[in-house]
């Protein structure tokens, strides 16, 4: 059996290419310049990922303030309904004081 890290994996078959095994540079000894392809492998990684990753954080932005752009104006409709229906009760307050004056007076 491999040692852990020898770079043959535990389950690898015959004839497969083996995977790559993470690797910790405070616990291995690695050479100056193990440690320099693994710094470049790491850049051209994020390299390779950040547009993806920039694109994706700038459609999160615009979902979240259209969310908020979308509860401030359904705010503001429902306060502009209270105070429509504000002036609807203002307006009705004379009628029912009328209804109840005949009501009462019959």
């Amino acid at each position: 059996m491999a040692a852990s890290g020898a770079g043959d994996p535990l389950d690898a078959k015959p004839g497969e290419a083996p995977f790559a095994q993470l690797i910790d540079p405070t616990r291995e000894k690695l050479t100056p310049e193990q440690l320099h392809s693994m710094q470049r492998a790491q850049l051209a990684q994020w390299q390779k990922v950040l547009p993806r990753r920039r694109t994706q954080n700038i459609v999160t932005g615009l979902g979240i303030g259209a969310l908020v752009l979308a509860l401030y104006g359904y705010t503001f409709y429902s306060i502009a309904q209270e105070r429509f229906l504000d002036e609807l009760e203002d307006e009705a307050k004379p009628a029912r004081a009328r209804a109840l004056a005949r009501a009462s007076g019959c």
